[in-house]
């Protein structure tokens, strides 16, 4: 009787304590959150130190995390803990903003359990481990003294030959694919330690005596890199894992990385008729521009082959091997003064973009990206990474080179720089909100960059019909990137089928293709958000320009739309529709 009261005690304190909770001032439970936030990231920091750097904070550098068992568990307690925290605020109490953003910290959380217990790639994926990127970053770094972060260097090469035993063990069956990735890419790290670091030695003030021990250190790091990367070339698979992720995996990994309003089955439905959409308006730009670049050639009967042979003749316009990232770097400031000229979005020109050759240790997936400064390092430079056509064929650099010819270049340049991811990430890093910036939704970062390529284009850039055919062109391979990624991993597409969607029904050159191939055998569910965020924004903005006909102002819409960070698009609307409702 006595363990009863004591329970039914209990039970009613416990009711109390939620009660007033749920009751409490909303300014109060908002400065509580906010200390939560402060107080989570600082955790999450100290167990991702990587992640932080990335991020600007540099508190962390001279740690490198090995990632044996017992760190894979501090992954998941702390996961788990942390969502039995986040129970602590009721929604109800919660500003729009901090909605957002707990349910953000909530999806990360159950997005890292997910990788753990569920996906678990840190045993088939061994191009997970590799330290050569974290220990480029910080020589390359602007935020201390090269001393400082040389001492930094230091201490951190001492756990590599660690870090790579832990993967050793955690490895098990790993993809062919992912495999030849991992070793492709550590062996081209080794050259941040044998040439970056030694140029940097060189540069510093530091003793003979200490650029003596890094040295050496250095080489017991490239031994440990060599001697993993051998292990990977030696080690006897004979049942390798599929890259293929498969319906359910997929799924899953959709929802929690995508975060959109729409599932992966009705994106992929969504992108197959808008492939259909996009082939009906380059039949008529292509019919049309047949007489000035076809002459008198008779012209096929099948649609396809009709654009594929105007396309083919426009391609021949493009730049060398020699001058492509100069081109690059021509077109950067053609672009931000004519995003001026427009008043499409304020640019703040402090904020610097510097294209480089892409590092080796990037290699292997991507011909052109975009390596931004964390919310901490909001000043830091933002890199244009391009890829190089050094060591090819001249049938592959051709290839490569019609694929982004002087149109497609543009388009390229809109999404990579101006006013698209380069432009977005700035924003981001200006939002108040530190959760938004640190865990940038994948889907509105890319669809963002897309839909400033129609956006553009709508607006008058280099208006012509060769433009426009383009244009469709690259939006058809966003779509296509979303047919490819559901149906390679969900409906196990060949490579064959593949090469037929992208080559025949995209129009892409075969480098372009083998490429893209290559990156969904890496990758899986990324290639999605392209199409998934463009396609919600873009019909996000048509509402509202429909709403607001001649109220809506375009510059307005893209600088509110962006001041709410990295945020999925489905929260941004739903605050963007509140707020005109006040």
């Amino acid at each position: 009787m006595k363990k009863n009261i004591v329970s039914i005690l209990f039970l009613v304190l416990l009711f109390s304590c939620q009660k007033k909770e749920e009751t409490a001032d909303p300014i109060d439970s908002n400065k509580n959150f906010e200390k939560y936030k402060e107080s989570f990231v600082t955790s999450l920091w100290e167990l991702y130190p990587d992640w932080a750097a990335n991020q600007g904070y540099h508190k962390l550098d001279s740690v490198l995390v090995v990632s044996d068992s017992t760190y894979i568990k501090r992954q998941l307690d702390f996961a788990h803990a942390q969502l039995d925290s986040l129970q602590k605020y009721p929604l109800k109490n919660l500003s729009d903003n901090n909605i957002i953003d707990f349910y953000m910290i909530q999806n990360q959380l159950k997005s890292s359990i997910f990788s753990i217990d569920k996906l678990k790639s840190y045993e088939w994926n061994p191009a997970e481990y590799n330290v050569s990127g974290a220990f480029a970053e910080i020589l390359n770094g602007k935020y201390d003294d090269l001393e400082v972060r040389l001492h930094s260097f230091s201490i951190k090469m001492d756990a590599i030959p660690a870090y790579y035993e832990a993967a050793k063990v955690n490895i098990k069956n790993p993809t062919l694919e992912h495999t030849a990735l991992a070793i492709s890419q550590n062996l081209g790290g080794i050259s941040v330690f044998e040439k970056d670091l030694i140029s940097a030695l060189g540069k510093s003030k530091l003793s003979d005596t200490e650029k003596k021990e890094i040295r050496e250190k250095a080489k017991t790091a490239v031994h440990a890199i060599v001697v993993y990367t051998n292990w990977l070339k030696d080690l006897d698979n004979k049942t390798p894992r599929s890259f293929r992720l498969g319906a359910k995996l997929y799924t899953e990994k959709f929802d929690l990385d995508i975060q959109s309003s729409f599932t992966a089955d009705t994106i992929f439905k969504k992108a197959v008729n808008h492939k259909k959409e996009l082939h009906g308006k380059m039949f008529a730009l292509a019919d049309s521009l047949w007489p000035k670049y076809m002459k008198s050639t008779p012209k096929p009967a099948d649609k396809l082959q009709l654009i594929k042979m105007v396309i083919d003749k426009i391609s021949l316009q493009h730049t060398t091997p020699a001058k492509f990232q100069s081109e690059i770097e021509k077109q950067i400031p053609e672009l931000v003064a004519y995003v001026k000229a427009k008043d499409l979005l304020y640019i703040d020109p402090s904020k610097p973009l510097v294209v480089r050759k892409e590092p080796d240790y990037m290699a292997g997936v991507a011909g052109a990206s975009i390596s931004a400064p964390g919310p901490y390092d909001k000043n830091a430079n933002t890199y244009y990474n391009v890829g190089s056509m050094s060591g090819w064929s001249a049938e592959k650099s051709e290839s490569y080179l019609r694929e982004y010819n002087d149109y497609i270049l543009q388009i390229l340049n809109i999404h990579e720089a101006i006013p698209g991811h380069y432009t977005q990430l700035v924003y981001s890093n200006q939002s108040p909100s530190l959760i938004k910036a640190i865990f940038g939704n994948g889907a509105m970062v890319e669809g963002w960059a897309v839909y400033t390529e129609r956006m553009m284009l709508e607006s008058g850039y280099k208006n012509s019909a060769e433009m426009w055919l383009m244009y469709y062109k690259w939006n058809l391979r966003t779509t296509c990137n979303a047919i490819l990624d559901y149906s390679v991993h969900t409906k196990n597409m060949t490579k064959e089928e593949a090469m037929n969607l992208l080559v025949t029904e995209a129009f892409q050159q075969q480098a372009e293709a083998e490429g893209k191939w290559n990156r969904v055998n890496l990758s899986q569910v990324q290639l999605c958000s392209y199409f998934t965020g463009y396609t919600e924004i873009y019909d996000f903005r048509e509402m509202l320009k429909k709403e607001e006909t001649t109220k809506f102002n375009l510059k307005q819409f893209h600088e509110k739309f962006l001041s709410y960070g990295s945020a999925p698009v489905k929260y941004i609307k739903e605050l963007m529709l509140k707020e005109r409702k006040k």
